[in-house]
Protein backbone atom coordinates (compact mmCIF):
# COMPACT_ATOMS: atom_id res chain seq x y z
CA UNK A 1 0.00 0.00 0.00
CA UNK A 2 1.36 3.40 -1.09
CA UNK A 3 1.17 6.10 1.55
CA UNK A 4 -2.03 8.33 1.72
CA UNK A 5 -0.72 11.04 -0.18
CA UNK A 6 1.32 9.59 -3.23
CA UNK A 7 -2.11 7.66 -3.81
CA UNK A 8 -3.66 10.77 -4.21
CA UNK A 9 -1.26 12.16 -6.76
CA UNK A 10 -1.84 8.51 -8.17
CA UNK A 11 -5.45 9.00 -8.78
CA UNK A 12 -5.31 12.51 -10.22
CA UNK A 13 -2.96 11.55 -12.66
CA UNK A 14 -3.68 12.68 -16.26
CA UNK A 15 -3.20 8.82 -17.15
CA UNK A 16 -5.45 8.95 -21.11
CA UNK A 17 -2.89 11.99 -21.61
CA UNK A 18 0.01 9.33 -23.22
CA UNK A 19 -0.54 9.38 -26.83
CA UNK A 20 -0.41 6.44 -29.40
CA UNK A 21 3.39 6.98 -30.57
CA UNK A 22 4.54 7.28 -26.88
CA UNK A 23 2.38 4.53 -26.34
CA UNK A 24 4.48 2.43 -29.10
CA UNK A 25 7.57 3.44 -27.27
CA UNK A 26 6.45 1.57 -23.95
CA UNK A 27 5.50 -1.51 -24.93
CA UNK A 28 8.70 -2.78 -25.01
CA UNK A 29 9.10 -2.45 -21.45
CA UNK A 30 5.69 -3.90 -20.84
CA UNK A 31 6.55 -6.86 -22.79
CA UNK A 32 9.86 -7.55 -21.21
CA UNK A 33 8.47 -6.81 -17.41
CA UNK A 34 5.25 -9.56 -18.43
CA UNK A 35 7.62 -12.01 -19.66
CA UNK A 36 9.80 -11.46 -16.74
CA UNK A 37 6.51 -11.47 -14.33
CA UNK A 38 5.38 -14.84 -16.33
CA UNK A 39 8.57 -16.67 -15.38
CA UNK A 40 7.93 -15.86 -12.28
CA UNK A 41 11.71 -14.70 -12.02
CA UNK A 42 12.87 -11.74 -9.90
CA UNK A 43 12.67 -8.16 -12.19
CA UNK A 44 16.19 -5.75 -11.64
CA UNK A 45 15.30 -2.45 -13.53
CA UNK A 46 18.55 -0.45 -13.79
CA UNK A 47 17.42 3.49 -14.73
CA UNK A 48 20.18 5.05 -16.73
CA UNK A 49 21.00 8.56 -17.65
CA UNK A 50 23.84 10.91 -18.17
CA UNK A 51 24.53 12.21 -14.37
CA UNK A 52 22.15 10.08 -12.13
CA UNK A 53 20.45 13.27 -10.73
CA UNK A 54 17.28 14.21 -12.52
CA UNK A 55 15.32 11.68 -14.94
CA UNK A 56 16.76 8.56 -13.75
CA UNK A 57 15.85 9.00 -10.09
CA UNK A 58 12.38 10.23 -11.26
CA UNK A 59 11.93 7.13 -13.27
CA UNK A 60 13.33 4.57 -10.56
CA UNK A 61 11.16 5.95 -7.96
CA UNK A 62 7.95 5.86 -9.89
CA UNK A 63 8.65 2.80 -11.17
CA UNK A 64 8.96 0.70 -8.05
CA UNK A 65 6.09 2.67 -6.39
CA UNK A 66 3.92 1.43 -9.32
CA UNK A 67 5.31 -1.99 -8.79
CA UNK A 68 3.90 -1.79 -5.01
CA UNK A 69 0.51 0.31 -6.32
CA UNK A 70 -0.24 -3.05 -9.14
CA UNK A 71 1.32 -5.64 -6.51
CA UNK A 72 4.35 -6.77 -8.00
CA UNK A 73 6.33 -8.62 -6.75
CA UNK A 74 10.19 -9.56 -6.81
CA UNK A 75 10.73 -6.44 -8.87
CA UNK A 76 13.48 -3.83 -7.90
CA UNK A 77 14.56 -0.59 -8.89
CA UNK A 78 18.26 0.89 -9.52
CA UNK A 79 19.78 3.83 -11.11
CA UNK A 80 22.70 4.89 -12.72
CA UNK A 81 24.62 7.32 -14.77
CA UNK A 82 27.86 7.56 -16.87
CA UNK A 83 29.12 9.69 -14.36
CA UNK A 84 28.11 10.15 -10.57
CA UNK A 85 27.04 13.88 -9.33
CA UNK A 86 24.48 14.17 -6.36
CA UNK A 87 20.25 13.87 -6.67
CA UNK A 88 19.41 17.56 -7.86
CA UNK A 89 17.71 19.10 -4.93
CA UNK A 90 14.36 20.34 -7.20
CA UNK A 91 14.09 16.35 -7.53
CA UNK A 92 13.86 15.89 -4.04
CA UNK A 93 11.61 18.52 -3.36
CA UNK A 94 9.37 17.62 -6.25
CA UNK A 95 8.54 14.48 -5.08
CA UNK A 96 8.29 15.33 -1.57
CA UNK A 97 5.23 17.46 -2.85
CA UNK A 98 3.61 14.43 -4.33
CA UNK A 99 4.08 12.33 -1.37
CA UNK A 100 7.61 10.87 -0.55
CA UNK A 101 9.25 11.23 2.41
CA UNK A 102 12.88 11.58 2.56
CA UNK A 103 15.15 10.29 5.02
CA UNK A 104 18.95 11.46 4.81
CA UNK A 105 21.80 8.53 5.61
CA UNK A 106 24.55 10.26 4.69
CA UNK A 107 25.08 13.78 3.76
CA UNK A 108 28.13 15.54 1.91
CA UNK A 109 28.58 16.09 -1.99
CA UNK A 110 26.65 13.36 -2.87
CA UNK A 111 23.97 12.65 -0.48
CA UNK A 112 22.74 9.45 0.47
CA UNK A 113 18.78 9.05 0.88
CA UNK A 114 15.76 6.47 2.01
CA UNK A 115 12.66 7.46 0.63
CA UNK A 116 9.48 6.27 2.02
CA UNK A 117 6.73 5.49 -0.60
CA UNK A 118 4.78 3.14 1.40
CA UNK A 119 3.96 1.58 4.98
CA UNK A 120 4.58 -1.68 3.90
CA UNK A 121 7.76 -1.73 1.43
CA UNK A 122 11.47 -1.09 2.58
CA UNK A 123 12.48 2.41 1.60
CA UNK A 124 14.05 3.26 -1.74
CA UNK A 125 17.65 3.93 -1.24
CA UNK A 126 18.80 6.60 -3.49
CA UNK A 127 21.95 8.61 -4.57
CA UNK A 128 24.30 9.28 -7.79
CA UNK A 129 26.26 6.57 -8.77
CA UNK A 130 27.65 5.23 -12.31
CA UNK A 131 25.80 2.72 -13.74
CA UNK A 132 27.79 0.56 -12.96
CA UNK A 133 28.46 1.01 -9.52
CA UNK A 134 28.74 -2.16 -6.85
CA UNK A 135 25.18 -1.23 -5.43
CA UNK A 136 23.24 -2.05 -8.78
CA UNK A 137 22.79 -5.69 -10.49
CA UNK A 138 25.61 -6.50 -12.45
CA UNK A 139 23.64 -8.95 -14.51
CA UNK A 140 19.97 -10.19 -15.11
CA UNK A 141 18.42 -6.96 -15.55
CA UNK A 142 17.21 -4.58 -17.68
CA UNK A 143 19.28 -1.23 -18.58
CA UNK A 144 16.40 1.72 -19.22
CA UNK A 145 17.99 4.30 -20.77
CA UNK A 146 16.08 7.61 -20.08
CA UNK A 147 17.94 10.10 -21.67
CA UNK A 148 19.37 9.49 -25.66
CA UNK A 149 22.60 11.45 -24.27
CA UNK A 150 23.33 8.28 -21.67
CA UNK A 151 22.01 5.63 -24.09
CA UNK A 152 24.61 7.25 -27.15
CA UNK A 153 27.57 7.09 -24.68
CA UNK A 154 26.94 3.85 -23.34
CA UNK A 155 27.66 1.45 -26.28
CA UNK A 156 27.36 -1.34 -24.30
CA UNK A 157 25.57 -1.77 -20.60
CA UNK A 158 28.00 -5.34 -19.35
CA UNK A 159 25.77 -7.95 -17.85
CA UNK A 160 21.76 -6.30 -19.49
CA UNK A 161 19.85 -8.91 -20.79
CA UNK A 162 18.10 -6.39 -22.26
CA UNK A 163 18.25 -2.50 -23.22
CA UNK A 164 15.52 -0.45 -24.03
CA UNK A 165 15.27 3.21 -24.89
CA UNK A 166 12.85 5.70 -22.96
CA UNK A 167 13.98 9.22 -23.15
CA UNK A 168 12.64 12.17 -21.36
CA UNK A 169 13.13 15.81 -21.93
CA UNK A 170 15.44 16.76 -18.94
CA UNK A 171 13.96 19.50 -16.65
CA UNK A 172 17.48 20.73 -15.98
CA UNK A 173 17.06 23.33 -19.04
CA UNK A 174 14.46 25.06 -16.62
CA UNK A 175 16.91 25.23 -13.48
CA UNK A 176 17.08 29.22 -12.06
CA UNK A 177 13.96 30.13 -13.77
CA UNK A 178 10.69 31.05 -12.94
CA UNK A 179 9.27 27.90 -14.47
CA UNK A 180 11.81 25.12 -12.50
CA UNK A 181 9.27 24.07 -9.94
CA UNK A 182 6.31 23.79 -12.54
CA UNK A 183 8.57 22.08 -14.95
CA UNK A 184 10.17 19.48 -12.42
CA UNK A 185 6.85 18.81 -10.92
CA UNK A 186 5.56 18.38 -14.75
CA UNK A 187 8.26 15.84 -15.37
CA UNK A 188 8.15 13.60 -12.69
CA UNK A 189 4.44 13.51 -12.88
CA UNK A 190 4.52 12.82 -16.76
CA UNK A 191 7.10 9.50 -15.57
CA UNK A 192 4.37 8.41 -12.68
CA UNK A 193 1.76 8.62 -15.92
CA UNK A 194 3.94 5.75 -18.18
CA UNK A 195 5.14 3.96 -15.22
CA UNK A 196 1.25 3.57 -14.50
CA UNK A 197 0.27 2.71 -17.74
CA UNK A 198 3.02 -0.11 -17.98
CA UNK A 199 2.43 -1.64 -14.94
CA UNK A 200 -1.00 -1.19 -15.64
CA UNK A 201 -0.53 -3.42 -18.20
CA UNK A 202 1.12 -6.66 -16.30
CA UNK A 203 -1.05 -9.54 -15.94
CA UNK A 204 0.26 -11.54 -13.01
Amino acid sequence: MVLKKINETIQDLAVNSIDEERKATLQEFIDYLQYKVALGARVNLNFICTHNSRRSHFTQIWAQTMACYFNIDSLFCFSGGTEATALFPSVKETLEGQGFEFEITSAGTNPHYQILFSDTEPAIVAFSKKYDALFNPSSNFAAIMTCSHADENCPMIVGAEKRILMSYEDPKKYDNSSREAAMYAACSLQIACEMYHVFSAINK
